[in-house]
Formats: C-alpha cells, structure tokens, sequence
C-alpha cells in the first residue's frame, strides 16, 4: 500500500512541478508583482483601482511625483499588463486592465 502511495505522490508531484514550470499566468503574476513593488507604481495602482480611469497629470499630482516620472511608471505597469491607455487629443488617460490589481491582491492575500 505505501509503495502505491508513493508512486501517485511522485507522480503528482511531477506533474505539479511541470505545471508550475510551463504557467504562463503565474510568470505574467511575477512579473506584474516585481513591478508594483516599487512605492511609486503600487500607489498608481492604488488610485486606478477606485478611480477607474486618471490622466498622466491627475495621477501625478495625486501621487506627488512628476509628470515624467509618472509617465515612465505607467508605461513599465503597461508593459506588464496592469494597464492600459486612452488617448483623447492631447491628453492620455489610463485605467487598470481587466481588474489587474484586484487580481494581484486576491492572489497574494488582501
């Protein structure tokens, strides 16, 4: 009986391990954890989640940071995923996408 135990456990094991290797989601997870651990970008984040869309400026007097600055942190958190833009003439307007911070605080624990 624990020879059989021990088989399906290291089977299942394995599979888990692979699984684990080849999750896209979870590398994307990551990725998108690695860049909101920066103050700048998670306060972002913080404010996108109960406004649901900010321009550049907006979102930098909120933050307290400058426009470039802002600018640069909005386009890292778009390049993992975490937002996305509109443009309306001069002014570009973000949001979070597909509730991608809510994501992210359900995963590791609100």
């Amino acid at each position: 009986m624990r020879t059989i135990y021990y088989v399906n456990m290291r089977s299942s094991t394995q599979s888990l391990k692979e699984e684990l290797q080849n999750n896209e989601a979870l590398e994307l997870c990551a990725r998108q954890c690695g860049v909101i651990g920066d103050s700048t970008k998670l306060k972002i984040c913080y404010l996108l989640r109960y406004h649901p869309e900010l321009s550049v400026t907006a979102i930098a007097d909120l933050v307290g940071t400058s426009v470039s600055n802002t600018s640069h942190s909005l386009n890292k958190l778009r390049a993992v995923n975490l937002v996305t833009s509109r443009k309306d003439a001069q002014t570009v307007y973000y949001s979070l996408a597909n509730n991608a911070f809510d994501n992210i605080l359900n995963l590791i624990g609100d």
